[in-house]
């Protein structure tokens, strides 16, 4: 969603680094780049103003005169103000001291209210939760049944007495659902309301009977961030009309813009909470201000990657691939351990979004939107269509053998000889990388074992040549290297040559601006 808007801003930024001091007019120019890059965006022009002026301030007062890199310190005073305006610190869900713990969903027709309501409810079991989904829209056709489905894909519980499609009493449906909560032991109860297509009164008066009905201990508004100033419009009516104390983004997947998701905190003065950025329902998280602004710079969001990881990956498995590693050159190493891997990082979610979350990916977008998600589902057809004894020792595998292979898995036998090939060479670097030998063509991490043994081959290597064995060519490179040391001695700084300074050495054309 903010591509278009991460695109601007690395391009102005880009014209910043390298310079070694920042003018006003380098400043007001970049403050200009960044506010056509912000209402390209379709963010708000109050918040606009408002972002652009606080950089600049701090841009022209002493913080950046005192910065070592001025170019650096005005893009972390850009990150700082986006974080700013996108609600500045992490907010956490508030839950009841007794009782079951009541969200109540509310927005605009169409946002996604009801599979947002099954993915916070299966966010929360992970959290180790026992959520209730309450059915109170009772309007839109099919809408209880729906989030019947919904609510058995996420594995959690589900209330919905009334048929809805028009029939039903959604207030005495949320105050009920309440007591159904207490008797069947669930600990938080999301009550997902009607949707309105527009500030329809009559829904608008609903949505605070069932407010007043259950006394919820958190109102989340849901927006659809691609709908774009119409968004905040209709969250500003609703703050006054109902009142709500949080916003969740649905659909940060989209291609719109995203100006509504930048705007909406600061003009609302109510957190973005949660984020849905996928159809699935694991595409769900908590939103961070600061990791969001990391993104959008082109920075990445290594934490959320590790925590992703952390949540994939048991600590016992890691350990276990590790020593096989480790062991006898990662021989141990087999294409079902490999296998294993793969469909471990699967489950993390989709390529292209987890490599979107490395720092520095934003200069290759295009490299990674072309990447085909389907090449992990043909390699695993591969390798399943090999027996235990090929998946155990690939080097068994010979002609006759990839031919086999290749008919049972629908490939081409130049694909099976291929992924054999990367297997082997994935398997050898990850095992100069768990031995501590560091990726190949690099010295290895001091600390990570393995390294002894190759430091003192380094050792050797940089003793240089050895002497020559002929006695008047040894008398001659002693000569030679003698007549260099005096050079040197002689010399200024850096082994410049004997004489004059400034006579005999010329600073290049790059440098000479720098010395006046």
């Amino acid at each position: 969603m903010f591509d278009t808007l991460s695109d601007r801003l690395s391009a102005t930024f880009k014209n910043l680094r390298g310079k070694g001091l920042l003018t006003e007019a380098d400043i007001d120019a970049t403050a200009r780049e960044i506010r056509i890059a912000l209402l390209e965006a379709d963010v708000a022009l109050p918040v606009v103003r408002a972002f652009i002026k606080s950089v600049k301030e701090r841009a022209l007062g002493a913080e950046l005169s005192k910065a070592l890199n001025p170019a650096q310190q005005f893009i972390k005073i850009v990150n700082d103000e986006l974080v700013t305006i996108l609600g500045g610190e992490t907010r956490r869900l508030r839950f009841a001291k007794s009782g079951p713990t009541v969200i109540m969903l509310a927005g605009l027709q169409g946002a996604g209210k009801t599979t947002l309501a099954g993915k916070l409810g299966l966010w929360l079991k992970g959290q180790g939760h026992t959520p209730l989904l309450v059915a109170c829209d009772l309007q839109r056709p099919n809408a209880v049944t729906q989030l019947g489905v919904v609510a058995e894909r996420a594995g959690v519980g589900f209330y919905g007495p009334q048929p809805g499609n028009g029939v039903g009493d959604p207030v005495q449906v949320a105050k009920d659902s309440v007591e159904y909560a207490r008797t069947k032991l669930h600990d938080v109860v999301i009550v997902d309301t009607a949707g309105r297509l527009g500030i329809d009164q009559e829904l608008m008066q609903q949505a605070a009977d069932i407010r007043d009905a259950v006394s919820p201990d958190e109102v989340l508004f849901v927006v659809d961030a691609m709908i774009g100033q119409d968004a905040v419009n209709t969250a500003e009516a609703f703050r006054d009309g109902v009142g709500f104390d949080g916003v969740v983004l649905s659909k940060l997947d989209g291609d719109a813009r995203g100006g509504a998701a930048l705007s909406i905190a600061h003009v609302t003065g109510r957190q973005i909470m949660f984020a849905s950025n996928g159809e699935k329902l694991d595409d769900f998280d908590a939103f961070h201000p600061d990791r969001m602004a990391s993104r959008i710079l082109g920075m990445g969001d290594m934490l959320s990657l590790i925590e992703k990881a952390e949540q994939t990956f048991s600590q016992e498995e890691a350990a276990k691939m590790a020593s096989k590693l480790a062991s006898s050159k990662g021989k141990d190493f087999t294409l079902d351990d490999f296998l294993a891997q793969m469909e471990q990082v699967r489950k993390m979610g989709s390529i292209s979004k987890l490599l979107g979350m490395l720092p520095g990916m934003g200069q290759m977008k295009e490299q990674i939107n072309n990447i085909d998600e389907r090449d992990v589902d043909r390699t695993a057809a591969i390798i399943k269509s090999m027996t235990p004894a090929e998946r155990h020792d690939p080097t068994i595998i010979n002609g006759s053998r990839r031919a086999r292979i290749a008919k049972g898995s629908g490939v081409e036998v130049s694909a099976v000889k291929q992924l054999v090939e990367r297997f082997f060479d994935a398997r050898k670097m990850m095992s100069r990388m768990a031995q501590g030998g560091g990726m190949p063509g690099m010295p290895g991490i001091p600390g990570m074992g393995g390294g002894p043994g190759r430091q003192k081959k380094q050792q050797k290597q940089a003793k240089g040549k050895r002497k020559s064995g002929n006695p008047m060519k040894r008398k001659a490179e002693e000569q030679a290297a003698a007549v260099r040391r005096e050079q040197t001695q002689a010399g200024g700084a850096f082994g410049l040559p004997a004489g004059e300074p400034g006579k005999d050495f010329e600073l290049p054309d790059e440098f000479k601006k720098f010395m006046g």
